[in-house]
């Protein structure tokens, strides 16, 4: 099953998941210790991170490391723009009006 960026950052532990791998590559041990959950439910979000592209784990001898891969957050920042955009053309249409009411 591919999931998609939106069903990787609904959850709060993805996302400081993420956050944290955003400053440096890590191993899982390393990503799991900032959590009061098992390694591996913090072993299933990596794999729902990997799977959505949001992260990229390498094997390096015999520790798997982490690193994020953000690109893919632009698709969430893409629909976040466009409703920004209607939001800002509605407020800017609001201010006008109220603006020209007091004349």
């Amino acid at each position: 099953m591919r999931r998609d960026v939106f069903q990787a950052i609904a959850d709060p532990t993805r996302r400081e998941i993420i956050r944290i791998l955003a400053n440096q590559s890590l191993n899982l041990n390393s990503v799991a210790e900032n959590f009061d959950v098992s390694r591996p439910a913090i072993s299933k979000h990596i794999k729902i991170l990997e799977e959505c592209g949001l992260i990229v784990v390498k094997q390096q001898g015999r520790e798997r490391y982490c690193e994020a891969n953000l690109k893919s957050l632009a698709q969430v920042s893409q629909w976040i723009e466009q409703y920004r955009i209607f939001w800002t053309q509605k407020l800017d249409a609001l201010e006008n009006f109220l603006e020209n009411e007091n004349l």
